[in-house]
């Protein structure tokens, strides 16, 4: 049990401060908080790239007992500036586990506070937004609370960020691991069908598999890839990866690129969080901050098309505003929580993209079927 004396604070720029027992590293972290209702997945949300910028509060209880394993690492390292749990660690409980949450969290530099009440924290976000917070883990339990809030008030904020170039791959590289699979584990695509060029503004391993798993062979490029370094690839199919930050930050560069490869190409084009905002943006539409955000495994997403709801997984603090898509572009999903956009397809051509994450398989395969649109485009274009 950890020791009763607070060893770690988070302080709200609204000068609210909440103590608790501090895991991982030490030191302080300043970020934008958001909360997270998946009740698995942990380690994946930690290291996916999208929560550049963030600390994640888990609203559910039990953070910690599976353990860790480099097999679910969706990035080398974890990305999310920390973590908030209702209770301190438990020990990993799993026969898939290599280490425990608290080192592996402490080994890659990353601050985690436990002992909180994670529901007054979820309705504080929920009520006045994501806020601003400082996090801060001393053994000591010495805390300078005015500092603490001061560094909270300074935080600069996600809007008008551009974090792609912080998590992105620093050169281009080939991928070809499929995914995992029982009793074998990963696997490799040796007979691709397709070439993919994916853009690399934070993306998740589990979609490179999922796209690899389909029969494609995937080159990765970096976020600041130009049309040209696009196209000199001579690809089947462009794929638009997941991010973090201001998709209008990050479009001041990315944007143009994109339209260029859906106003003098014919070649499918598919986008996934981050990609799906600024393929919005290269369409024509506008993206707004919402008030604090999607994030979890369980979100109700409906395909306006077929009437089938999918249960999906979500990350995203950013929105496409439905209101601003221009006649050329359909609204294809919605979500059932407060009905904000969650997908679009450009009319006569196959380029669409989503809000959501079917790679991540919370339904678990309602949402495979994006991935097929895919490879099947590719296919009908080559003939």
């Amino acid at each position: 049990m950890p020791d009763p004396k607070p060893t770690a604070a988070l302080a709200l720029a609204d000068g609210t401060v909440f103590f608790g027992h501090g895991f991982g590293a030490e030191g302080m972290a300043t970020a934008e908080l958001c909360f997270n209702t998946a009740m698995t997945g942990y380690q994946e949300i930690m290291t996916d790239p999208s929560y550049a910028g963030q600390i994640v509060t888990f609203t559910f209880p039990h953070i910690g007992n599976t353990g860790t394993t480099t097999e679910d690492d969706e990035a080398e390292r974890p990305v999310a500036a920390g973590l908030v749990t209702r209770a301190h660690p438990t020990a990993p409980s799993n026969w898939r586990a290599m280490g425990d949450l608290a080192d592996w969290l402490r080994r890659h530099g990353r601050i985690g506070i436990g002992g909180i009440d994670t529901r007054r924290l979820t309705r504080a976000i929920r009520r006045q937004g994501a806020p601003h917070v400082a996090l801060r883990h001393d053994v000591q339990g010495h805390f300078d609370i005015a500092s603490l809030v001061a560094a909270a008030r300074g935080f600069a904020g996600l809007e008008g960020r551009d974090l792609a170039r912080d998590v992105t791959c620093a050169q281009t590289f080939r991928w070809d691991a499929t995914r995992w699979d029982w009793p074998g584990g990963y696997g490799r695509q040796t007979a691709p069908r397709h070439h993919v060029v994916a853009i690399d503004y934070g993306a998740k391993r589990n979609i490179l598999r999922s796209l690899a798993a389909l029969g494609c062979s995937v080159t990765v490029l970096p976020a600041s890839a130009t049309a040209e370094e696009v196209l000199a690839h001579h690809p089947d199919g462009v794929f638009l990866s997941n991010g973090p930050g201001d998709p209008a930050a990050t479009g001041a560069y990315a944007v143009p690129v994109i339209r260029h490869l859906v106003t003098a190409t014919d070649l499918p084009i598919f986008g996934i969080c981050l990609g799906h905002q600024m393929l919005g943006l290269a369409l024509g539409a506008r993206t707004v901050k919402m008030h604090h955000g999607h994030h979890g495994a369980n979100h109700p997403v409906k395909d306006l098309e077929t009437g089938k709801v999918e249960i999906t997984s979500m990350n995203h603090g950013f929105a496409v505003d439905s209101e601003t898509l221009p006649d050329t572009v359909v609204e294809t999903h919605v979500s059932l929580f407060d009905g904000s956009n969650c997908g679009l397809r450009l009319k006569g051509r196959p380029v669409f993209s989503v809000q959501y994450h079917p790679e991540a398989s919370p339904g678990p395969q309602d949402s495979g079927y994006l991935f097929e649109r895919f490879t099947e485009a590719m296919a009908a274009r080559s003939g």
